[in-house]
């Protein structure tokens, strides 16, 4: 059966993702870069969290 109201699980992940790098890019441009390493480290930990939720199961 075709689910067509289910909700994609990682939604919630990118869109983290995408706010830990917004706020990365403005510590970097504010000159704060141990700010940028740490939010920069958030995101791709979030990264591998989406891959994992997306990799088919073997």
């Amino acid at each position: 059966m075709i689910s067509i109201f289910k909700s994609d699980p990682t939604k919630k992940l990118k869109k983290l993702r995408e706010a830990k790098l917004t706020q990365a890019m403005t510590a970097q441009r504010n000159g704060d870069i141990r700010a940028y390493s740490e939010l920069t480290a958030e995101a791709e930990a979030l990264y591998q969290q989406i891959l994992d939720a997306t990799s088919p199961k073997a």
